[in-house]
Parts: C-alpha cells; structure tokens; sequence
C-alpha cells in the first residue's frame, strides 16, 4: 500500500544466510547492513553475531546496542560482568570496555557507521 510519501533514498532487503559470514572480535558475524553497502551511504551498521571468545574491546566515537536473539550469557561493561540472556538490550557508549561470554546470537547495531580505526583492544 502506498502511504503517499515518496521513498527518498535506496532501500535494503536482506535475508539472514544471504551474508558472507566471517570471524570478528567478538565470534562469528553475518553483516546485515554495513560499510560495504556503499550505495546507502548507512549511518549506521548491523551484524547477527554468534558469540565466541569476544575479546575486551572499545570504541572511541561508536555507541553500540546489543540485543540477544537467542542464548544467554554475560556482557562485561567496565570489568562488570551483567547476565543477559533472549530479549535482553545493552547500551554501550563511547569509551566503555566490553565483551561477551556465553552461547548466544546478538544483533549488534553501531551508530555511527563502522571504521576500522575505532577498535581498540583492552587488558583483561
């Protein structure tokens, strides 16, 4: 049905498996919307994860939002460790070390887009 707006931009559909999966991290990532999708100019990123072995990390101009697909297990938010389990959201600013432990899938959302140069690596 057509609201009477016109569309302003490109639009994405994408199927979760249609992704390539690689190693991230924070486990296993299928990039749903990202860097790559040139043609969208994305303000922001969205990858399913399959958490494994995520390694403590920060980032200094990305806030990310973490919500739990499916699994349980903990996210580490400035050496604090929450349990988190399906249905749970975690906000995570600028500046704020953290990780994830556990058998679960996250959709990591990051605003703004992803850049390479804002991944720094934390002591455990």
């Amino acid at each position: 049905m057509n609201s009477g707006h016109p569309i302003s931009g490109p639009t994405l559909v994408r199927h979760e498996g249609h992704t390539a999966r690689e190693r991230s991290t924070c486990g296993w990532r299928d990039r749903l919307i990202s860097h790559e999708d040139t043609s969208l100019s994305p303000a922001a990123w969205a990858h399913a994860v399959d958490i494994d072995g995520a390694k403590l990390h920060y980032h200094k101009r990305t806030t990310k939002l973490y919500y739990v697909l499916d699994g349980e297990g903990s996210v580490s938010l400035d050496g604090v460790d929450h349990p988190v389990s399906k249905g749970s959201l975690v906000h995570i600013p600028p500046g704020v070390v953290h990780g994830a432990k556990g058998r679960m899938r996250v959709l990591v959302v990051g605003i703004p887009d992803i850049a390479e140069d804002d991944y720094f690596g934390a002591q455990a």
